[in-house]
């Protein structure tokens, strides 16, 4: 049975959905206002390892992954790149999904905006009104009132009078408290507004996905996830405005305490950090996917991050993704030696597979998952078994990985890395051949110590020369 770590109960609950024939998982997504970070990467593949998990599993899942097409940081980009906000939103979008398609993370089944879940928004607004949970200001704004909801701090652990005015709240003169948070903010001049019952204005950005997630499944719903910075404020008062709104919870029963939450399971992914200090667009210390993917292969990236466990804190630096390179080059290099042949896929099927199985029913713990995966390399390097390469490929594949060509992934696919293209290192090859058929020693070492300079790897066997990049 599968097991995980529900961030709302600190503590690992054997798996039971509330239908399930119908598992719900709603991620939060990005902002679209820039190129998106490793961060961010890690959030796209964690949920779609889990995802791809939940469906090995026999569950039927539907994913939805949000986008954020409306907020100060997109309002600002936009003014500062003088364009309209649909058009800076419709460009990173489309960066966002081209730098999903290359890590191999498998399009959400929905993908619902912002903007287009208003009236959703403002309904539930209206229900927090008239429940005696928000309340208009003279401001125009519509704040949540969080002292009239007394669960609130139970998912991040934080104390309402821990969190004094000035330290870690905004002081707004306009507030009945300074820890209530905006769900409604009245209309500026030259930003986008929409018309409400409190008179033009856009949503506060909790408030969207408490709309999206209510539209889209239901009051209650089986999973909710993102990255561990948003545990506190984000999801912490999107509980507070989904039970606030509709009253409705999935009812855990924890240490005699019930707790209140409309979704049943929380996991949060955790921090990649740089120096000690998690990578952010705030802090400067950030690296976008993009310029990674210009010095690394795309599966080196997702495999560094799933190499992991999704919770623990990942350490960037280029010693770790060369590291991943070699782990994932010598499992390429397995499956180049030792073609597989077709392995039907099941727990039982081998020690293999149960170990797997257990490792990633254990809190989708890749760790381990992994390393079975190199044991069973290592016994395909040893007996040349065909059907236990097709067992490594079939593994890999739960996780995204191992499906390429295995000499394509070792001659770095299509890109071109220090300088030499593909054709470029094989005309090499080609002409040290000739050089050496001619006995043209000083001509054969000089090619050669061009590929060493390029980090081309030669490998001379009896059926000729093979290459790799190192």
């Amino acid at each position: 049975m599968l097991n995980l770590y529900n961030t709302l109960t600190r503590q690992k609950e054997p798996f039971t959905p509330i239908n399930p024939e119908n598992v719900r998982m709603y991620v939060c997504g990005m902002t679209v206002y820039d190129y998106c970070h490793l961060g961010h990467a890690r959030v796209m593949v964690v949920f779609d390892m889990i995802a791809r998990w939940l469906r090995q599993s026999g569950y039927p899942l539907t994913y939805v992954r949000n986008i954020t097409d409306i907020d100060d940081k997109i309002i600002a980009r936009a003014a500062e790149n003088s364009e309209t906000i649909g058009e800076l939103t419709a460009r990173f979008i489309q960066a966002m999904n081209e730098d999903a398609d290359a890590l191999g993370v498998l399009r959400p089944d929905e993908e619902p905006k912002a903007t287009g879940h208003i009236a959703q928004m403002i309904a539930m607004i209206e229900s927090l009104i008239a429940n005696g949970k928000a309340y208009p200001a003279a401001n125009g704004d519509v704040y949540y009132a969080v002292r009239e909801f007394p669960a609130y701090g139970q998912l991040s652990g934080k104390s309402l009078d821990d969190l004094r005015a000035g330290e870690r709240v905004e002081v707004d003169g306009f507030k009945r408290d300074p820890l209530d948070f905006v769900l409604w903010k009245a209309a500026k001049a030259g930003e986008p507004s929409w018309e409400s019952p409190w008179g033009q204005g856009r949503p506060g950005w909790h408030i969207e996905c408490s709309a999206m997630g209510g539209n889209l499944f239901g009051n209650t719903f089986d999973i909710h996830g993102g990255g561990a910075d948003l545990q506190f404020p984000h999801h912490e008062n999107e509980i507070a405005q989904s039970v606030g709104a509709l009253g409705h919870t999935c009812g855990h029963d924890h240490g005699g305490k019930t707790i209140a939450s409309h979704v049943k399971y929380w996991l949060h992914n955790g921090f990649i950090r740089v120096d000690g200090e998690k990578m952010s667009k705030s802090l400067g210390n950030f690296f976008t996917i993009r310029e990674v993917l210009k010095q690394y292969d795309a599966e080196v990236v997702r495999f560094f991050i799933l190499r992991a466990h999704y919770r623990s804190p990942l350490n960037y630096s280029d010693a770790h993704l060369d590291d991943a390179k070699g782990a994932l080059t010598r499992l390429y290099t397995t499956l180049k030696n030792t073609v597989p042949s077709e392995f039907a896929l099941s727990e039982a099927a081998n020690d293999y597979t149960r170990r797997f199985f257990a490792a990633m029913d254990d809190d989708f713990n890749t760790v381990e998952a992994m390393a079975v995966l190199f044991e069973l390399a290592g016994e395909v390097n040893k007996t040349g078994s065909a059907e236990l390469a097709g067992c490594l490929k079939a593994l890999g594949g739960v996780l995204g990985l191992l499906q390429r060509n295995p000499t394509e992934f070792l001659q770095g696919g299509n890109t071109v890395s220090d300088g030499l293209s593909n054709e470029e290192i094989d005309a090499l090859i080609e002409a040290r051949k000739q050089a050496r058929a001619d006995k043209n020693w000083a001509e054969s070492d000089r090619i050669r110590d061009v590929l060493n300079a390029a980090k081309i790897i030669l490998e001379d066997g009896a059926g000729g020369t093979t290459w790799r990049r190192g």
